[in-house]
């Protein structure tokens, strides 16, 4: 094992002396081929261009000598240290930390960053990546080659945002590029690179807040609000106990993108919207339509809203991960399991109704569960009925996919 490990991050300005003494003691130095050419490389170490750190940190734990691993930014945020510290390695490191690539792209940009939201874009994880931009109003994307600013900007079709592009941070080739997301896949972009994604319209905040990302103190308390909360009557599939049902079913999670189909008032997807997952509404009618967005602006949430006949509206929409289906029966139903999600939900008015959905749900290798919602609102001064719903409430779940 290394005798000493020190991760160094790098942002471009004069190396500390901590630095300079670590790196001049380092018989192995492990970094980017920008970090290998460093002056302060000492020529008789051993070098290793950092593809995998996983791999770069076998060679380290077997080394005889004093290592060095240098990385762009603070390498302790979305960086090797995690890695370097995991058990199988066995390594203890010292870090001599840097501005992070993250800061540094909002200060070039001239913006706060305590209310952005910060995610790691992959080949694996750019869709979520994607979807936590429809979500939110200001995210920074930390890029990799094969999901950078080309690839975000064409899985966000649909939705308008502007891209702040940072090309390679601290470095004499450091450019600053602000575009539309439509407009950045016209380009090559060169690596590495941050993206500040922006959008979509912002809540007024009265001071700087005390919590990172959106404040919670903006939210209204609780889930299923009335229908007064959404401008007045909902229809028959919205009311309260069986929309918390819905939302209870599904799960929204950040990262994820839900579909609503048959929005309604947009009291759903404001509620899926306020998970912090991103939320595409459909409806055929336009009045509906208007309804959701007001509900969204009202909640200050980001959605897509589509105007348009489930289920041929659906058909270039990107792949969701779970679905509300609030109308259209049993062929919209039946369109949505094609696209294979991880769950479904669905409601009915009468059991025969509730069995044809089940059965095609089945057919689609979907396990499905059923549930008669009843629910009795009664006025507590005489203790007596003013209202009552009754529906027949189904969920499919792959069992193939992620929970």
């Amino acid at each position: 094992m290394a005798d000493r490990v020190t991760v160094i991050g790098w942002d471009g300005s004069p190396l500390t002396e901590a630095a300079r003494s670590a790196l001049g003691a380092a018989t192995l130095v492990a970094g980017a081929a920008h970090h290998l050419t460093l002056p302060e490389v000492p020529g008789g170490a051993e070098r290793i261009r950092l593809g995998s750190v996983a791999l770069a940190a076998r060679r380290i734990a077997g080394h005889r000598g004093s290592a060095v691993v240098l990385a762009d930014g603070d390498p302790g945020f979305f960086g090797v240290v995690r890695t370097l510290r995991a058990p199988e390695f066995g390594l203890e490191v010292e870090v001599v930390p840097a501005v992070s690539s993250v800061a540094a792209a909002f200060a070039r940009a001239g913006m706060p960053w305590d209310d952005a939201h910060v995610v790691v874009a992959h080949r694996r994880s750019l869709r979520r990546a994607v979807n936590v931009c429809r979500a939110h109003t200001k995210v920074a994307v930390l890029t990799s080659p094969g999901a950078g600013p080309a690839e975000l900007g064409l899985l966000l079709e649909g939705v308008h945002r502007t891209f702040v592009i940072c090309e390679e941070l601290g470095t004499a080739r450091e450019r600053v590029t602000i575009l539309t997301s439509d407009k950045a896949a016209d380009h090559t972009w060169r690596d590495p690179n941050v993206v500040i994604v922006i959008g979509g319209f912002v809540a007024a905040a009265e001071d700087g807040g005390w919590i990172a990302g959106r404040d919670p103190a903006t939210e209204p308390r609780g889930w299923a609000l009335p229908a007064e909360a959404y401008g007045g009557a909902l229809g028959e599939g919205e009311t309260d106990l069986l929309r918390a049902a819905q939302l209870a079913r599904l799960g929204p999670r950040p990262g994820d993108l839900v579909w609503d189909i048959g929005s309604g008032s947009g009291a759903f997807a404001t509620e899926a919207a306020r998970t912090g997952a991103a939320v595409i509404a459909v409806d055929r009618d336009l009045v509906a339509c208007t309804r959701t967005d007001d509900s969204a602006r009202r909640y200050g949430v980001q959605m897509q809203i589509v105007h348009g006949d489930a289920p041929h509206v659906l058909e270039n929409l990107p792949e969701p991960d779970v679905v509300r289906v609030g109308g259209g029966g049993a062929e919209v139903v039946s369109a949505v399991a094609d696209r294979r999600p991880q769950r479904i939900v669905t409601h009915a008015a009468t059991r025969d109704a509730a069995e044809l959905v089940g059965r095609d749900l089945t057919e689609h290798g979907y396990q499905v569960a059923c549930a008669l919602i009843q629910s009795v609102e009664l006025d507590t001064r005489a203790w007596t009925e003013t209202e009552r719903s009754v529906a027949f409430l189904l969920t499919g779940r792959l069992p193939d996919r992620n929970p």
